[in-house]
């Protein structure tokens, strides 16, 4: 497993998401991961009961002190009607998922969405009173806009306050041609061209396109009606192809392909993930440890023409 260092925590770079921790009916994905050498867990206020599951999960095995929990909160659709990045619902949201966690910190808060309309600085000062407090150790911003992110951490240096130190959008190879959620954000390469130029950690969820490059789809199957709205173009079929060729070349699977892309970017990037079985959790470990060239991502990216694989 190979890491990243954010503000002194060791991440791994495949970090496993837990949204659908309630489907897989026991933990026993959790253990397999962390006995790969993963220490990082994606959750979120907003998953419900998702931080209750880690939690008892974390007390019976002993081991919060080896995980990094990364964790969300200000979701607009979790709890109070409406827009909730303010002081009061970011309060609320920490301390009940420190509650249902178990624990007394949070190693990296992310908020879930985006308000555009409420200033950086109430929302960058609520969040450095409780890493003062102890109760969060780093903070990022999950479906931000990189703008609104240099506005907060702008905000943050002109007013002596810890920034966010990682940004959590969908990076894949697939280009999205709309949100996937409601307010979700994915990186453009204006968004790439700024975590390149300051190399702020890109956390990705949905690294690998909602399995678009597994081969359960192809351009005549429209069943997957959000498949169909999100990915389905001739851009991101042609993305697909090649990435088969080169998976073919290298002797391994479009999507291992698919998630070395975001993982070989110019920028420090991780990939959350959600493996079904220890078959796509080794997947997905080789994938990481693949390297790919400069001009092999720019052809699987469609910037350049035939001839790179």
């Amino acid at each position: 497993m190979l890491f990243l260092n954010v503000n002194g925590l060791k991440l791994s770079r495949l970090m496993i998401g837990t949204g659908d921790i309630r489907k897989w009916n026991n933990t026993d994905m959790l253990d397999q991961f962390v006995a790969a050498g993963g220490t990082t867990i994606d959750a979120a206020h907003q998953y419900r009961e998702a931080e209750k599951i880690v939690g008892k999960w974390m007390l019976e095995r002993g081991n919060r002190d080896q995980l990094v929990i990364l964790t969300k909160g200000a979701h607009h659709d979790d709890g109070s009607p409406g827009a909730r990045v303010n002081p009061e619902a970011i309060r609320i949201d920490l301390m009940e998922s420190l509650d249902r966690l178990g624990t007394g910190w949070i190693d990296m808060y992310a908020l879930h969405r985006d308000d555009p309309s409420v200033p950086v600085g109430s929302i960058m000062e609520e969040l450095n009173r409780h890493i003062h407090d102890g109760r969060i150790r780093a903070i990022g911003a999950s479906n931000w806009s990189y703008k609104r992110i240099q506005e907060a951490n702008d905000y943050a240096l002109r007013n002596g306050l810890v920034g966010f130190s990682f940004n959590s959008v969908n990076l894949s190879l697939a280009s999205p041609m709309e949100p996937r959620w409601e307010g979700s954000v994915s990186a453009d390469q204006a968004t790439c061209e700024w975590h390149a130029n300051n190399q702020m950690p890109l956390l990705s969820w949905s690294a690998q396109a909602g399995g678009f490059f597994s081969g359960h789809f192809s351009p005549d199957d429209l069943s997957n009606k959000d498949m169909v709205r999100v990915y389905y173009n001739d851009d991101n079929w042609e993305r697909y192809r090649r990435a088969a060729v080169l998976a073919e070349e290298y002797g391994v699977s479009p999507t291992q392909i698919a998630l070395s892309y975001v993982l070989n970017r110019p920028f420090p990037t991780g990939a959350i993930i959600g493996p079904r079985n220890d078959a796509e959790l080794d997947e997905s470990i080789k994938a990481m440890e693949m390297k790919l060239t400069r001009e092999q991502l720019a052809w699987l990216n469609l910037e350049e023409a035939e001839g790179i694989a």
